[in-house]
């Protein structure tokens, strides 16, 4: 039915859209994960956590490096950007040009929406 085409089709854009913002998200946790980095690479310095002055008392935080927080929401980013991915060439498969425009159309709006973000991150 026609009424089903046009919600597959925003469907698909929607996803497009989303896979753009958590490519531009991934970009941006990595930014601030390079400079969450401890200034020595060596395995000394990645060990040790850093001095924080918004630690708790209990010292939870003090256990795992800041670097590594970002590194699991880098990861997290990533199994969701593959997902949409794969969601989204799943449908483009079907072969129907108003879902393939509709996959172009919302990767397209979300890199023009979302990359500006990118340099005030």
């Amino acid at each position: 039915s026609p009424a089903g085409m046009v919600l597959s089709v925003l469907v698909i854009l929607l996803l497009s859209v989303l896979y753009e913002a958590l490519k531009m998200g991934k970009a941006v946790l990595l930014q601030r994960a390079l400079l969450a980095l401890p200034r020595s690479l060596s395995q000394e310095g990645l060990s040790e956590p850093q001095e924080e002055e918004d630690t708790p008392a209990d010292g939870v935080s003090r256990l795992v490096p800041r670097w590594f927080w970002f590194h699991v929401a880098q990861t997290l980013f990533h199994v969701l950007q593959v997902v949409l991915g794969y969601m989204v060439m799943l449908a483009v498969m079907s072969y129907n040009g108003w879902i393939f425009l509709g996959a172009i159309a919302g990767s397209t709006l979300g890199y023009f929406m979302v990359y500006p973000l990118l340099g005030r991150g």
